[in-house]
């Protein structure tokens, strides 16, 4: 389940970052670059504090994925430059930010974190390496503009938690958490959803 999630995560997130990458006209390594960043930089960072070496350095299929997903962009050229009305950059984004919080929050689950531990490590997770990506490209970092998108990571890995504790956390229960946070996540996007500013 830990693989299917992470390559789901990756994909999307792949997709992403190609999409940045062309908005921002960055150049074919850039965009590769990017790709990279915003697929695997969180997973990194996750896997550096459970102090695991990265999944992504001992197994092939999260290169290849991108790599793919590279191909497929860039011939089909499924991409245009103005991500605001750009429904696959929006569900992409999503669906990597919800399992890669996934991910994240059952590694913590895991390695028998508090809860504190596991909401942070599912924001790393998912978030960590759009960060990352954006700090590089100079752009203000996508969490910081779309006041919905952390906190739907939280939202996620705390029901994760609570249904850790009842007993409850499995297969069945893990998609239907991933399905109705994404959908949060879109609805959020599309009504305008924000936290309360000071």
């Amino acid at each position: 389940m830990f693989e299917f999630i992470e390559y789901i995560g990756i994909i999307a997130f792949a997709i992403s970052g190609f999409l940045i990458g062309v908005k921002n006209s960055l150049d074919l390594l850039g965009v590769i670059i990017s790709m990279f960043l915003t697929a695997l930089g969180g997973g990194l960072i996750r896997d550096v504090i459970l102090q695991k070496v990265p999944y992504s350095f001992n197994h092939t299929i999260p290169a290849l994925l991108i790599i793919l997903v590279f191909i497929v962009m860039y011939i089909f050229k499924l991409y245009n430059k103005n991500l605001e009305d750009n429904f696959w950059f929006i569900l992409s984004d999503s669906l990597g930010l919800v399992a890669f919080s996934i991910s994240g929050a059952t590694l913590a689950i895991e390695a028998e974190y508090n809860l504190t531990g596991v909401l942070a490590l599912a924001f790393i997770s998912g978030v960590g390496g759009g960060i990352v990506r954006d700090i590089i490209i100079n752009e203000v970092p996508f969490i910081f503009k779309s006041g919905f998108y952390g906190t739907v990571t939280l939202i996620t890995a705390f029901f994760l938690h609570i249904f850790s504790i009842l007993d409850c956390l499995n297969y069945f229960t893990i998609i239907i958490i991933f399905i109705i946070a994404t959908l949060l996540r879109l609805i959020a996007y599309y009504k305008s959803w924000n936290i309360p500013k000071l």
